[in-house]
């Protein structure tokens, strides 16, 4: 018998608007299974059952004694918040226990516009250290698990987010994503992840702009369901460094799901370059699949060089290296505290301080230049395809244990592909469109030109009819 976890977002939506489920009923459902299951999967870092079920229970109202059409998009729809982003009234710890018992004392602007559009926000999820690396385990709460298989790591630093929906904990999920953190965490746990064109999605109040790297974006099983939420995430701020290409007037992100693509012309790689790194034969096999798929589609596919050692000289892992050291420097954290802080921020916030202005800003002009010349190059293109990681779904613990410079190293290893485009600041996705022979999820990732997140929704969708995904579910799903 369907379950309200079985359904996607757009179908929940439907059926609060038709009458046919209530806020109440799927919020109760969400909470219940949390409660039930979360202990297996550590998606969560802090869950607020009185808040979403009142927030719920005034969504119900507004069912009731509204009309359909008056009704906020996302209307009794849970949507569980990244615990790097501000909630009111909600610890705001980072994943860091520094912060381990802060709360947040408003609701930062992308928080706010989701209320506004109705979601119920039933818990901030699980996230490493400031984010700071690809897999989520932390000193905070127990580290994140994988769906498909709990001694594998769902990836980071959305991991909590991706777990809750790959395990049917919530519908959708809020994530962000600043070297690859939406998309690495889709890859690893079959879902489709979307990192939207830089300045798409406003950080304002509190988070700077500083180089643009991340983002917010959504985690779904579907790509409506990933529509859906970047419509009702998309905004800028006043005195925002960055602003995305605005849709035409009347149009939304959802409206090109339903549109055929046409014929696209897509380039296409599966190398690291002068990285050396290894990719592995499962994830070669998804990317091949993903190709002749593209093919059989009708699109036109063309090999083209790895952008690192195309544009970058080679040297694009070593400045972008540079880049995040300075990022993780800029986390607020009072000095007298910094040893508290785990071995990997202590290190990049260590490496950050002991590089000089003027070397900062050389790997900037480096990395820029380089960008300016890939993004020339792949104008000719509608999109770009690419493995998202260079390896299927790894241990928990995998990272760790040989210090932060190995554990950088080893980061640096499973995530080749994906930094590139947040330097870049182009639309980018995860399509879990493979599984390996051993039951794990591989996704495939495609990348668009700057505002071109219409195009990947249309291409995503259509590969969707064309390979469903959304009824594999992990293991322990109907438990």
């Amino acid at each position: 018998m369907t379950q309200i976890h079985d359904l996607p977002a757009h179908r929940l939506l439907a059926m609060v608007r038709s009458r046919e489920l209530s806020p109440t009923e799927i919020t109760e459902h969400c909470l219940d299974r949390i409660e039930r299951y979360d202990h297996r999967y550590g998606a969560y870092i802090t869950v607020t059952p009185e808040k979403a079920l009142e927030q719920a229970r005034y969504a119900e109202k507004r069912v009731m004694g509204d009309t359909p059409d008056d009704l906020p998009p996302l209307t009794g729809l849970p949507v569980p918040i990244k615990d790097l982003e501000p909630v009111a009234g909600v610890r705001l710890t980072h994943g860091s226990p520094v912060l381990r018992d802060a709360v947040a004392p408003a609701d930062s602007d992308l928080v706010a516009r989701l209320r506004e559009a109705g979601a119920v926000l039933p818990g901030k999820t699980n996230t490493p250290e400031f984010g700071s690396s690809c897999y989520t385990e932390n000193g905070v709460a127990p580290p994140s698990r994988n769906p498909w298989d709990t001694d594998l790591s769902p990836g980071g630093s959305s991991g909590g987010a991706a777990a809750a929906v790959a395990a049917g904990l919530a519908p959708v999920a809020h994530g962000s994503d600043g070297g690859g953190s939406i998309r690495i965490p889709a890859s690893a746990c079959g879902l489709f992840g979307l990192k939207p064109t830089r300045g798409r999605i406003s950080g304002a109040p509190l988070r700077p702009d500083l180089a643009g790297l991340s983002t917010a974006g959504p985690l779904a099983r579907d790509v409506r369901d990933a529509a859906l939420l970047l419509d009702a995430m998309a905004f800028s701020g006043p005195g925002d460094h960055f602003t995305a290409p605005p849709l035409p007037p009347g149009e939304s992100f959802t409206d090109h799901v339903d549109r055929d693509p046409g014929r696209l012309r897509v380039g296409c790689y599966a190398t690291t370059g002068f990285a050396g790194i290894p990719v592995h034969p499962d994830v070669l096999a998804a990317h091949e699949e993903a190709v002749r798929l593209l093919g059989d589609l009708g699109h036109e596919v063309e090999e083209v060089p790895e952008p690192g050692d195309a544009h970058f000289g080679g040297a694009f892992m070593e400045d972008f290296q540079v880049l995040w050291a300075a990022m993780a420097s800029a986390a607020p954290v009072a000095p007298s505290r910094e040893a508290e802080l785990g071995p990997l921020n202590r290190w990049l916030r260590e490496r950050a301080r002991a590089t000089p202005v003027p070397d900062y800003i050389a790997a900037c002009a480096r990395l820029q230049r380089g960008v300016r010349s890939m993004v020339a190059a792949a104008e000719p293109f509608d999109a770009v395809l690419s493995p998202t990681l260079a390896a299927p779904p790894v241990p928990v613990g995998h990272f760790t244990g040989g210090g932060p410079e190995e554990e950088f190293r080893r980061m640096t290893g499973f995530t080749p592909f994906t930094s590139v485009y947040n330097v870049s600041g182009q639309p980018s996705v995860s399509v879990p469109l493979h599984w390996s022979p051993g039951g794990l999820p591989v996704g495939a990732m495609l990348t668009g030109r700057m505002g071109g997140e219409g195009t990947l929704l249309s291409l995503s969708a259509q590969l969707e009819r064309a390979r469903p995904w959304a009824q594999r579910v992990p293991p322990g799903w109907n438990a």
